[in-house]
């Protein structure tokens, strides 16, 4: 299991485990005029908690692996938010609900090209065969409100196909945070943000992960303090 500081994540279950991506995720997303959300592909159901408690919207995770479902629900039991985050099963091409949400939120399958790993369940959680990007945002776009936020954070040399995918769906990078992991290395993930306003200007930003092996860096304390034990 994995601790943090209002709630806690087991993840014996699931086919992938807590790791910085979906940390980066769940703190970076703007939530400031959420009051409906949708994770697509909880898992653990890191991202739905994270975002329940940096706001008072109510958080659909949507999962579609059964052992992850079922993870999920008892995280989301044991958490403060059980009332505001609802876990459903279902398949993210096939989900039609009757609402539209204003922040749909996901870090999703993404080793395109790798070669297919023998377990059955963690490849579907880390390769896009199960859910491809242009199926993803085709989703966002009938789901997303008209003045909603999609946030995502994806390996950095996907950037400029998602982007393009994204804006024949008639979606636009309003934000984006290119993720290095230390000085001199080549950043591996970004995060992005699509809005709807094809006249939006992206607001460009890095971020430094460690300053050193174990050291992180005081941006990242800065935006993940309000969850990782011993961060003031």
């Amino acid at each position: 299991m994995f601790r943090f500081k209002q709630f806690t994540i087991r993840h014996d279950r699931c086919a992938m485990k807590v790791g910085t991506d979906g940390v980066l995720l769940g703190a970076w997303s703007d939530v400031s005029h959420a009051g409906s959300v949708l994770d697509v592909g909880t898992g653990t159901g890191l991202v739905a908690l994270m975002i329940a408690q940096r706001s008072p919207a109510v958080v659909i995770a949507l999962e579609i692996d059964a052992d992850a479902v079922s993870q999920a629900m008892e995280n989301v039991a044991d958490s403060p938010w059980k009332d505001r985050v609802e876990v459903v099963r279902q398949d993210f091409r096939t989900y039609s609900p009757d609402r539209k949400f204003d922040l749909i939120v996901s870090n999703p399958p993404y080793f395109v090209d790798s070669l297919h790993c023998p377990e059955k369940q963690r490849t579907m959680a880390r390769h896009n065969s199960s859910l491809r990007y242009d199926e993803l945002l085709e989703g966002v776009a009938r789901l997303l409100s008209d003045e909603g936020r999609f946030c995502v954070i994806i390996p950095m040399d996907m950037s400029d196909a998602l982007r393009e995918t994204a804006a024949s769906s008639g979606l636009y990078p309003s934000k984006q945070l290119i993720v290095v992991t230390r000085p001199g290395k080549q950043p591996k993930r970004t995060l992005l943000e699509f809005v709807f306003d094809p006249g939006v200007v992206c607001d460009r930003k890095e971020l430094l992960l460690e300053e050193d092996r174990h050291r992180y860096s005081p941006d990242y304390i800065e935006l993940t303090g309000a969850f990782y034990l011993g961060a003031k």
